[in-house]
């Protein structure tokens, strides 16, 4: 019986082949308590996206093979993370090499709970309203959307989640841009959930608050919005060296950015929103204190994060195992830049090895 059975098995793999090469990408919701001040104490979804090997995703996994993106303060993570275009998919590139790869959609972005305020036009910057729509109106909510505390609440749903869900004591993180301080301080008021870091272009300021400010969240427009030339105006300004871009892969991107947010693709020409986060508790106090392993990488043409700041991060982070990559011919979008692949690589390097060329801390400079 069982020889029959191994026959039919063999027989079915003959007629329709092993797929097991393929990449899955699974969509997942896990609910968290929001601690995001307009829906606090409410259930709210956060999107998950999950890329893996078909052959490994019935398989148990093994220990620091799981990875988290962390997305920054405008582009939702399947967008940044999961571009669909050639070899430009971080996800995929981690998923290829034996990872399981999943991404998150803070609340306000992408897939997850949107809260209500940020359907409403009147809650943008007066600006943004007359250059979306001709004229103004006055705010129906008046203050920043979401918290930096906030933004850990979610992580930390998602965090539990897999490792629960992949039986698994701690899981590495990579965070862009203002995934930084999300990733980073997470991980400093969490290090016994987090394995290994990875950061890109990661926002820091050294004298940041440590207390939250008076009023919480701060005043201001709850969200802001990003037209196409809007995307390619702030990019445009960081292109430092011939071929940097391919013009392919930024629509890929654009396209991407808009069937994510399908009720900011009706407001004037098509735009994405994102929540405006008020900001504290990512200091030199909290870093100062920091013993995971991470990988932080400077974009050379970065406008947005300039490389100096990266590097004041690197100095203030007590980690023994901490490595500075100095990315050449790259900007603040470096993941969907010709150079992606050295980032890619190196990001794999420091979560199988703990090193980049080799190298356990200082400096590294990439494709110069």
């Amino acid at each position: 019986m069982r020889h029959a059975a191994s026959l039919a098995f063999a027989l079915s793999l003959a007629c329709f082949g092993d797929d097991s090469g393929r990449l899955l990408r699974l969509d997942h919701y896990v609910a968290v308590k929001s601690a995001v001040p307009a829906i606090a104490g409410q259930t709210a979804q956060i999107y998950v996206r999950e890329v893996v090997m078909a052959g490994a995703s019935a398989r148990s996994t093994k220990p620091d093979r799981v990875v988290l993106f962390v997305h920054g303060a405008g582009t939702p993570a399947e967008v940044a993370f999961d571009v669909p275009y050639q070899d430009y998919s971080w996800m995929a590139f981690l998923a290829r090499a034996g990872y399981d790869v999943f991404s998150m959609d803070m609340t306000g972005y992408g897939r997850s709970t949107r809260p209500l305020a940020m359907n409403d036009p009147c809650n943008l910057a007066v600006n943004e309203q007359k250059a979306l729509f001709g004229g103004a109106c006055a705010a129906s909510y008046g203050q920043q959307m979401t918290t930096l505390p906030s933004d850990w609440n979610d992580i930390g749903a998602v965090v539990d989640h897999l490792r629960a869900n992949r039986h698994v004591e701690k899981v590495s993180l990579i965070g862009w841009s203002l995934g930084g301080p999300r990733a980073g301080g997470y991980a400093a008021y969490h290090a016994d959930k987090v394995s290994k870091l990875v950061l890109l272009a990661p926002a820091y300021r050294r004298s940041a608050p440590a207390e939250p400010p008076v009023k919480v969240p701060a005043p201001g427009p709850a969200f802001g919005s990003q037209s196409r030339a809007d995307f390619d105006s702030n990019w445009d300004r960081q292109i430092g060296c011939p071929e940097q871009v391919d013009p392919m892969a930024r629509e890929a991107v654009w396209k991407d950015m808009l069937a994510s947010d399908p009720q900011g693709a009706t407001w004037g020409p098509g735009v994405r929103r994102a929540p405006l986060v008020t900001t504290w508790g990512w200091n030199e106090s909290v870093t100062g204190r920091m013993q995971i392993p991470a990988l932080l990488i400077a974009a050379a043409h970065d406008k947005q994060v300039p490389a100096a700041g990266v590097k004041t991060l690197y100095d203030d982070m007590a980690a023994k195992q901490k490595v500075f990559v100095d990315l050449a011919c790259a900007s603040h979008n470096a993941l969907w830049e010709r150079n992606h692949l050295l980032l890619f690589r190196a990001s794999l390097e420091w979560l199988r090895e703990g090193t980049v060329n080799g190298n356990k801390e200082g400096m590294v400079k990439l494709g110069y």
